[in-house]
């Protein structure tokens, strides 16, 4: 089963459940893959997928950092649920361990050596950990080598 017809399955799911919260979690990341594919005028495929969960995970991240900071604790539990339910649809994550040994193997790889080629490395590396590993997290792992 590819990640479009599992997120049609919970949604089915949180329908019959009456979860209305999961439901719209689930139906706000339906609609926006429907109108990329409508864009495109083709089928996404799991990577294209799991690129847009992990944006709108990262929506919601950045979301609720404004929402702690203003005191809306309401609003910032919302904002933590949806990113449970949809973290639930990305692969494991990595751990700050996995990502260091990809990191400096990345590093021999592309043979980089100052700040001034971190972009060479993190153009290598991002393939490699893509939707298994926060962007923000593997950019300070490669401040740290380099």
């Amino acid at each position: 089963m590819n990640l479009s017809e599992r997120l049609n399955e919970d949604m089915k799911q949180a329908m019959k459940s009456k979860d209305k919260f999961k439901l719209s979690t689930i139906r706000m990341v339906r609609s926006t893959i429907k109108n990329l594919e409508i864009d495109l005028k083709r089928s996404l495929d799991d990577n294209e997928v799991l690129d847009i969960i992990g944006r709108e995970i990262k929506q919601r991240k950045d979301a609720l950092q404004e929402f702690e900071k203003a005191g809306r604790e309401d609003l910032a539990a919302d904002a933590k649920a949806e990113i449970e339910i949809l973290s639930a649809y990305l692969p494991e994550q990595l751990s700050e361990e996995e990502i260091k040994v990809i990191v400096q193997q990345t590093i021999q790889e592309t043979g980089a050596s100052s700040k001034a080629e971190m972009g060479k490395v993190m153009s290598a590396l991002m393939p490699k950990v893509k939707g298994r590993a926060d962007g923000k997290l593997v950019n300070q792992v490669v401040q740290q080598f380099l």
